[in-house]
């Protein structure tokens, strides 16, 4: 069977394209030139920035060439510009906190690499995430579920994937643990078995984005920090640089331990206050994505993940239209930040989720 398979040059999607092959597929890699942040050196030359680096690059292809199958790098600069980068940029000036992973991942990686495998004549296209999907051979329905490892988990990065996605869609390593996977690289001879993960924006690297959103776009400039009663209490430098459960580099004087708890980006407002001032029972989410294609009955009872490394909650949903949700927590929920995503699970499969309003 033939595979696509995304290689970034990462130990996680190696080992997912050579255990295809060992398997016997016919597996060609991919690797996606996503973001020039360097620009051109001195002789005018492209050089790669962080997210497939030149270095990354040419891991993947000595992987590839190892396992003995074909690589190609296709350049998705304006997409990902487009799809991703553009969109991080205009969240924040709107005082909401984006996450480009899962616009990357579901918006341009899912939907382009489906579109080469077809042009390619494959049946399937496989990453290395950490999870897993499975399909039910009686309804054709396909359900997205948490990777066995929990900690390596990235099922609510997936939860934009749509049904005729995940029915091209293979995840080799959702059924292993990240030292088993290590340990998979080093019996194939991989050279990238002790390569590290990577956990920053891939195009801001350094962290600092609200110096990216500086140097890129015109940023709103400062405006006043407000506590809950209005009272104006100092300058900020720009609702681009805070985001709901800040408490560090705020430059308050305060008795007690100050938080972000609202920004509004019209009025160029930060309203601070204690830790207890995070606290919501409810939220609203738009733009909702139903695994099942469908929304479930009001009322359904859920966890949800309202960050990456938020520990899922109990809350009950009531849909608002099929790309609405109000989602009701059993108990309160600390720092949920618009922008950020909400994602519904049902024990470890994903019923869908949005972006919070």
């Amino acid at each position: 069977m033939r595979i696509v398979v995304a290689m970034s040059g990462g130990v996680d999607s190696s080992v997912a394209a050579a255990m295809l092959a060992r398997e016997g597929h016919e597996v060609i890699g991919l690797s996606m030139q996503l973001y020039d942040q360097s620009g051109r050196d001195g002789e005018g030359q492209v050089r790669f920035g962080s997210c497939c680096t030149i270095d990354d690059l040419h891991d993947a292809r000595r992987v590839a060439a190892r396992i003995g199958i074909p690589h190609y790098i296709v350049n998705f600069e304006r997409r990902f510009n487009e799809t991703v980068v553009s969109n991080f940029v205009r969240e924040y000036i709107a005082g909401r906190t984006p996450i480009p992973c899962v616009h990357c991942n579901g918006d341009l990686k899912f939907a382009t690499l489906v579109e080469r495998a077809e042009g390619m004549d494959a049946a399937f296209v496989a990453t290395g995430h950490y999870a897993r999907v499975e399909r039910d051979e009686a309804t054709g329905r396909c359900r997205l579920r948490r990777g066995i490892d929990l900690a390596k988990d990235q099922s609510y990065f997936l939860f934009t994937l749509t049904q005729p996605q995940l029915a091209r869609a293979l995840f080799p390593l959702g059924h292993l643990e990240k030292p088993a996977v290590r340990d998979l690289a080093r019996d194939l001879g991989l050279q990238v078995s002790e390569k590290p993960d990577s956990h920053e924006i891939c195009f801001v690297p350094d962290g600092d984005h609200a110096a990216f959103i500086d140097r890129v776009a015109q940023s709103p400039g400062g405006g006043t920090f407000h506590d809950e009663a209005g009272r104006v209490l100092g300058r900020h430098q720009g609702v681009h640089h805070y985001t709901v459960g800040q408490r560090k580099g705020l430059g308050l004087a305060s008795p007690i331990k100050l938080y972000v708890v609202g920004i509004d980006a019209g009025a160029n407002t930060v309203t601070v206050g204690p830790r207890a001032a995070l606290d919501r029972g409810e939220l609203t989410a738009s733009g909702v994505n139903w695994i099942a294609g469908v929304p479930p009955a009001p009322g359904t009872r859920v966890t949800a993940q309202v960050r990456h490394r938020h520990q899922a909650a109990p809350a009950g949903l009531v849909p608002l239209g099929t790309e609405r949700v109000r989602l009701v927590f059993d108990e309160p929920q600390s720092a949920i930040a618009p922008g950020q995503a909400a994602v519904f699970y049902d024990g470890d499969e994903v019923l869908g989720g949005g972006w919070i309003d």
